[in-house]
């Protein structure tokens, strides 16, 4: 390989790494990683566009040889050249790095083709591109992209008056790179593509599902997307729910990369505001790094939640115990918890029944009994005492004492919380009505500001 080559190559290289380079160092110094996203609305149908909303995801998304600008690609076309003139084999290097330079090629200039095929359409169709000020933008990335692959293409040109024979493999590899452009073109323009069903992808789990092509977790993804994993019909992902299937799972890879690049986290501002941003509630099922994060942070707020509950057991327990003027048959201690205000005891049969508070403190129909214990979400110390014979009434160090009757039928009684904690054995003298029930005989209320 010649000099002129050589540094042919190196600009090629320095070119499609500019970009990248450039905005790495500058979300460094800046602390922005450089994300920008828009949301564009559009009701018409112009064939140019339709078909770039396609194409960027099947040649740029999926292949990591195309990211920082094809540079990967580049080097592995390099790598060909070189070996091919190291084994005197040229003919062969030359191809491989024409056959990058025009895989690379092929998405600016078809980019520009479909922008100039709505332009000829009219400004109609132009406005399915976006603001003019986005299309300048995207119009001088494809022609920025342009200059690696012709850098190449000028690096591997045959020296003039220099003849070389256009083989088979020649021939072979220029009607391949035709076909499929053709194909890619052809595919874009058909049908939006196939939504599988329920049914077709197996989301129930059965074996019996009919999609091919597709991963067990992009069958899961689209599962979730698609509301077909919830046990309620919640009708899935606003807005993807009757995208293709090629679609919801492209955009779901890519922003499993952007998630990555955070660490998994999906409440990231980059991936939270991405146009296919509310993907990322089913991207757990795709993404192991999301699924990792999700992990971790279902660990730390179930040991958040497990220190919570501990420390108010232990603020609980550093109250001064009950002392009761007679003897209890039963006594026990407890720390509940509410997430709509009251404590209810139920006994079987009665479940449900929420009765109507006296003094807007206890409550009690027969066999349900409704206990105030926070203003919202709360937890309550709770002592609960059974007697044989009427106690005496005790008001000392609380504001309000309320009396309620309770009629047993079964004589087993339990308070049950918020989080399935329970207290049984209330009714010690089995089924009956009760005389009363003393709401500061449960410990639970208005105690008297200290």
């Amino acid at each position: 390989m010649s000099r002129r080559s050589w540094m042919l190559w190196a600009a090629a290289m320095l070119t499609a790494l500019a970009p990248s380079l450039y905005f790495w160092v500058s979300s460094l110094l800046s602390g922005d990683d450089g994300a920008r996203y828009y949301a564009h609305m559009f009701s018409g149908r112009c064939t140019g566009a339709q078909i770039h909303s396609m194409i960027p995801e099947y040649l740029s998304s999926q292949l990591p040889l195309f990211d920082h600008g094809g540079a990967p690609l580049l080097v592995l076309a390099l790598a060909g050249r070189y070996v091919g003139a190291r084994t005197r084999r040229d003919r062969l290097g030359r191809i491989v790095a024409r056959c990058a330079a025009a895989v690379l090629l092929l998405q600016p200039l078809l980019d520009l083709l479909l922008f100039s095929l709505d332009g000829a359409f009219g400004p109609e169709c132009l406005a399915a591109w976006g603001p003019s000020e986005l299309l300048s933008l995207q119009a001088g990335w494809d022609l920025y992209h342009l200059a690696p692959p012709v850098l190449v293409l000028l690096a591997v040109q045959v020296p003039r008056g220099a003849f070389v024979r256009r083989g088979r493999l020649a021939r072979t590899a220029a009607t391949a790179l035709t076909v499929t452009a053709t194909l890619l073109v052809t595919a874009q323009a058909g049908p939006a593509g196939k939504v599988s069903t329920e049914s077709e992808l197996d989301c129930a789990g059965f074996g019996d599902g009919t999609v091919k092509g597709l991963s067990e977790a992009e069958k899961k993804f689209l599962c979730e997307v698609r509301g077909y994993s919830s046990f309620y019909d919640d009708g899935g992902i606003e807005g993807w729910q009757d995208a293709p299937d090629q679609v919801v799972v492209t955009q779901g890879h890519h922003l499993c990369r952007v998630a990555t690049r955070h660490g998994g986290d999906t409440g990231a501002p980059a991936v939270r505001d991405a146009p296919h941003g509310p993907l990322a509630h089913a991207l757990g099922t795709l993404c192991p790094a999301v699924a990792r994060w999700q992990e971790h942070e279902g660990a730390r707020k179930t040991a958040e939640a497990a220190a919570y509950r501990a420390a108010k057991d232990k603020a609980c327990a550093r109250h001064r115990p009950h002392r009761p003027k007679i003897k209890p048959v039963r006594q026990g201690r407890a720390t509940m918890w509410t997430e709509f205000w009251t404590i209810s005891g139920w006994e079987e049969g009665y479940e449900g029944t929420v009765p109507d508070l006296v003094e807007e403190l206890v409550g009690s129909e027969r066999g349900g009994l409704a206990i105030w214990a926070a203003d919202e979400i709360g937890h309550a110390c709770v002592t609960v005492e059974s007697y044989r014979r009427r106690p005496p009434l005790e008001i000392k160090g609380w504001d309000e004492v309320v009396e309620v009757g309770y009629d047993s039928p079964s004589g087993a009684l339990t308070l049950s919380d918020g989080n399935g904690k329970s207290v049984t054995g209330l009714t010690s003298a089995g089924p009956g009505a009760l005389d009363r029930l003393e709401h500061q005989q449960l410990h639970i209320g208005q105690p008297l500001a200290s």
